[in-house]
């Protein structure tokens, strides 16, 4: 889950999108050549940065003969400006998180994966072919998964946390050592557990009920922070925090006093994936691109050097035995994730999380 960090025109395109079921500038899925000449096509992939290994480009040209050019997008909301301004954005593969993969598609944005073309897929566990956003992983494909919960300093608390209320009401000792997640559906998360209701809401009493307790919560914290808490921690300056299972992972492998844990009312399970845009001319390169990434040897290299989950089996068992042993979050077993709640995208309700998160920040 890289940073998501999502503004109030980002969240408005994208309920415009659910609501417009037609494609601007795509065209209708045609059958794919398994025999084409994958050498006469290139790709321009665009994906988070550091979220790959460093060599992708090279290693995938040498194992297909494709050419390809790796571009970074800061946050989804980076990459869907581009993707939904109209016509040919000239990206061939999108990655994205699950909800906005669903989005691209009700717009009519993504094209459908062939799967012949994509023999490798059978490398996932079978729950990531399952998933509530795109059940059959029609056009999209999980490339990393996870779930948010709270990481601590073990050492700096009186008592181990086990609830979200530890973190929206905290005790006297972590009052003003708490962070929460700004972007807003991880925003409303805790709340919303905490109360019993979805991730998924569209109902309006519960984000006024949710807003209720953020501002109660807002003066016991030390900050909103989506991607400097773990140093916080580190330094001591945190003692709790709300986080995203691999972003904690980067502040255990500084102190191993840093532990994650998901609190007993419940979480999200959230999906980054890979998905081809309709307007791409090379999709069976792209399909080709997507196959290579689910070889079990660059996935278990994403596990290992990112920190965060990844549904493929074959590449979870081939990671190192000593990492899974340090960083214990990886080690959660699919049944596991799927007891919390997918996040799916909620359409033209997206806007009311984003004005709930910008009048909890704006609140003195």
């Amino acid at each position: 889950m890289r940073h998501k960090a999502l503004t109030l025109l980002a969240a408005t395109a994208l309920a415009s999108l659910t609501l417009s079921s037609c494609a601007s500038g795509g065209t209708d899925d045609v059958a794919l050549d398994p025999n084409a000449d994958l050498t006469k096509q290139s790709l321009v992939v665009s994906i988070w940065a550091d979220y790959s290994p460093a060599d992708l480009a090279e290693t995938f040209e040498a194992a297909t003969g494709i050419p390809i050019t790796i571009v970074n997008h800061a946050t989804n909301e980076d990459v869907m400006g581009k993707l939904t301004a109209g016509g040919d954005s000239g990206i061939d593969v999108a990655f994205v998180s699950g909800q906005y993969a669903q989005a691209l598609h009700e717009a009519g944005l993504t094209a459908n994966l062939d799967k012949s073309l994509i023999p490798n897929e059978s490398n996932l566990y079978d729950e990531a072919t399952k998933l509530a956003y795109d059940p059959g992983n029609e056009y999209s494909m999980p490339y990393a998964w996870g779930t948010t919960g709270l990481c601590y300093r073990s050492d700096l608390l009186s008592e181990e946390p086990t609830s979200w209320n530890d973190l929206l009401t905290p005790a006297p000792d972590a009052t003003g050592k708490t962070t929460m997640l700004a972007t807003e559906r991880w925003m409303a998360l805790p709340a919303l557990k905490q109360l019993g209701m979805s991730v998924n809401t569209t109902n309006p009493d519960d984000l006024a009920a949710v807003k209720e307790q953020l501002l109660k919560t807002k003066p016991t914290l030390l900050a909103f922070d989506d991607t400097t808490f773990y140093t916080k921690l580190v330094s001591g300056e945190a003692s709790l925090t709300q986080a995203w299972d691999g972003w904690c992972n980067y502040g255990i492998a500084e102190d191993p006093n840093i532990k994650f844990v998901v609190p007993t009312e419940g979480s999200d399970l959230w999906t980054d994936t890979m998905t081809v845009l309709k307007t791409s001319k090379n999709k069976e390169a792209a399909m080709a691109f997507i196959n290579y990434i689910l070889e079990a040897d660059v996935q278990s290299w994403v596990a290992e050097n990112i920190l965060y989950k990844v549904p493929n089996e074959a590449a979870m068992k081939a990671v190192d035995p000593a990492i899974l042993a340090a960083y214990p979050n990886l080690n959660m077993t699919p049944a596991e994730l799927l007891k919390q709640e997918v996040i799916v995208d909620v359409g033209e309700f997206s806007p009311e999380f984003t004005k709930l998160a910008t009048e909890v920040m704006a609140a003195g």
